[in-house]
This record gives structure tokens, C-alpha cells and sequence, in this order.
């Protein structure tokens, strides 16, 4: 995998919208505006993209406005680290944009670039480990950044300052607070806290013993389900199969998948068959262990954990779940294709190599 350089203060990032416009939308200029000024906190410059204020109407209608955005954000050599706005469901469009486009497929290998995001952007992850770039299931500007509080979460934060320095290992801790989603996105809301609760479950085993070591790979169990078979965008699947954007099944074989569910929170009988599809697409059965997110609100949480040990009960793969990574509150970033360590005993999660490319260094806040 090729690895991004970490960020430094002062780096200029780039802000884009490849899922939603919602950014751009007037009901959103608060979010839009608190999520800039966390950046400026962190020491970094956030720029954005000349289409990713152009709101809901105009990106849907035109994902080659937001292809292009991610494009610049690369070639453009000022530019050290791209934040996605915000997730969605149609992200696939961009794929024929990019991955047909000779120069964006040069730029991302020869000029690699920090990206991050989470949920629907599982599909701009896949593109960009499908040309080797490794990236980070993590953070974005609308759900992180642009927290309401008088401060960011501060295991999220915690999880953004670790983009500015370069540990040569990375625990992933379990967080002591969990938080719910807000009912409340109005400017009105802004500088109110979070409905909190203390973590009383931890990283949770449901199989296995021992240690396994592997490279990470996955997404929102929902985005990969679409990219395999998706009733609303028909044309995704043959998308998906036309630019490889789902591994094949040997290349899942030293993998460590991560999983874990939308807003949507899907039923658990909806949870189970999007396991069985992946289960058919011979992800789940050569994978040497799964990891899940919790779920938003831990909404089902019980009933998606038998899912997972159903529908995986012949394969007697490793599951650990309840990891603070997708759509929960708080979050962490994974990075995709780095080794990571499962030490089922310790119920324990670490990245066994540095983030980024270049020297090992740890960021020291005055």
C-alpha cells in the first residue's frame, strides 16, 4: 500500500462533497462554518472545493462536478489532506470519472494524499485501495468536526490529532463514553452537549481466542451490500464489477474485515441477509477475522451480534464487536490495508505499523 505523509500545522486540506450536497445547503452554513473553524483549531487550513458548496440539487445531478473536486483536491499541490463532507448513497457514480481518468489514477499513486471519511464514502475508500492508496475510515467534516458542542468529542479529537503525527503503533481504545445521535441540527442547538453514556461493555468477543494479525478491509456493511446487489441504483453492481471496486475473494485472504451499519439502523433480519451477501461473495469466509462498529444508538445491538455468529457459525471466524468506528458516537479512524493486531484474550485492537509514510513522530499539544 502506498501511504500518505501525515499532516502538519499550517497544511492547507481540502474540503468535498462526493456523497451529499447537504454542505452546501443554507440550513447547513452553521455546520459548514463550526466544522472550518475545529480545522483552523487543529492548526490546519481548510479549503473547499469550488463544488462542494453547490448544494443537494445541483450534485446529484452532476456527479462529474463531484469527481472533479476530488481530482483537484489531489493534483492540486498545495494541498496535503482531503475531508469529505458528509456520506450519502450514490457515491458509485463518481468511479467511471475517475478510474477512467489516466492523469487522477497517476496523481493518486505518485502524489499520495491523507483522506478521510466514513459511511457511503466506503465507495471512494474502495476506489482509492483499488489503486493501492491506503486511507482512513474515519472522521468527516459535517458528522465530526462540525460537532454542536463547545468541543469537539474528545476521543474524536483524539483520533484527529493522530493525523498529525506518526506513531509507530496505533492502539484502538475502547472510548468510556458512547453518545447518540443528535435529534436537533438547528443553528439553535449549537453549543448544546450530547446525551452521553458511560461504556459499560467494552470490545465485546463473541469467537475466538489467541491473536490474529492481518491487513485491514471493509466499510458500511450497507455500501457494500449496494455494490453487490442494490434494487434502487440498479446500474451500481455493474459499476462495482466493471471497476473492481469490490476485492475479489482471494484478495480478502490475510484480510481483518471491519463492518458496520448506516443511520438507517437496518433490521436484523436486513442485517442478515446483507451478511449472507457478502457471505456469497466469499468475503466472509476467507476473512481471518471480523471487527464491528457499534451501532448507532447501540439500536439492535444484541440482535446484529447473533446475526453475525449465525450466519458465520460454519466458518469459525474470529468476531470482536462494539469497536467505536462508522456511524456511533464517538469514532475512531482504521486504515485501509494497514496491519492491525487482534488480541482476542486481551480484547484488544492495535495498528502494528505506522499510519503515514515518512519519520515516526507524536504530536505535542502546549
Amino acid at each position: 500500500m502506498i501511504k500518505p505523509p501525515r499532516l502538519h500545522i499550517g497544511d492547507q486540506v481540502a474540503l468535498v462533497s462526493l456523497s451529499s450536497g447537504v454542505m452546501g445547503e443554507a440550513f447547513a452554513a452553521h455546520e459548514y462554518h463550526r466544522g472550518q473553524q475545529r480545522l483552523r483549531e487543529l492548526g490546519l487550513v481548510p479549503v473547499t472545493m469550488s463544488n462542494a458548496l453547490k448544494g443537494l440539487d445541483y450534485l446529484d445531478a452532476h456527479p462529474e462536478a463531484r469527481a472533479a473536486d476530488l481530482k483537484t483536491a489531489f493534483t492540486d499541490d498545495t494541498i496535503t489532506g482531503i475531508f469529505c463532507a458528509i456520506g450519502g448513497i450514490d457515491t458509485f457514480r463518481l468511479a467511471p470519472y475517475l478510474l477512467d481518468d489516466p492523469e487522477f489514477v497517476t496523481t493518486v499513486k505518485t502524489h499520495p494524499k491523507l483522506f478521510t471519511g466514513f459511511s457511503d464514502t466506503t465507495v471512494d475508500h474502495l476506489m482509492l485501495y483499488h489503486l493501492g492508496l491506503t486511507t482512513y475510515y474515519g472522521p468527516n467534516v459535517l458528522n465530526d468536526l462540525a460537532e454542536f458542542d463547545t468541543d469537539l468529542l474528545p476521543y474524536t479529537k483524539r483520533t484527529l490529532t493522530h493525523y498529525l503525527e506518526n506513531t509507530a503503533t496505533t492502539p484502538i481504545t475502547s472510548s468510556p463514553i458512547w453518545y447518540e445521535e443528535r435529534t436537533d441540527f438547528s443553528a439553535a442547538a449549537l453549543d448544546t452537549p450530547r446525551v452521553s453514556h458511560s461504556e459499560t461493555r467494552g470490545y465485546q468477543v463473541l469467537r475466538g481466542h489467541g491473536s490474529v494479525t492481518g491487513r485491514l478491509l471493509g466499510g458500511c456493511l450497507d455500501s457494500l451490500n449496494s455494490l453487490l446487489t442494490d434494487t434502487r441504483y440498479p446500474e451500481e453492481p455493474v459499476i462495482a464489477r466493471k471497476y473492481g471496486l469490490i476485492p475479489s475473494p482471494a484478495d480478502w485472504r490475510d484480510k481483518i474485515l471491519f463492518l458496520e451499519t448506516s443511520e438507517e439502523k437496518p433490521t436484523p433480519a436486513a442485517y442478515q441477509t446483507m451478511l449472507q451477501n457478502l457471505k456469497q461473495a466469499g468475503i466472509l469466509g476467507n476473512v481471518k477475522a471480523i471487527i464491528t462498529g457499534k451501532p448507532q444508538d447501540e439500536v439492535y445491538y444484541g440482535d446484529y451480534c447473533q446475526a453475525l455468529l449465525t450466519v458465520t457459525q460454519d466458518l469459525d471466524v474470529p468476531v470482536m464487536t462494539n469497536i467505536n468506528f462508522g456511524h456511533a458516537y464517538p469514532r475512531t479512524a482504521l486504515p485501509y490495508g494497514l496491519t492491525a493486531k487482534l488480541d482476542l484474550d486481551a480484547k484488544a485492537l492495535t495498528i502494528t505499523e505506522p499510519y503515514f509514510a515518512g519519520e515516526s513522530t507524536k504530536l505535542i499539544i502546549n
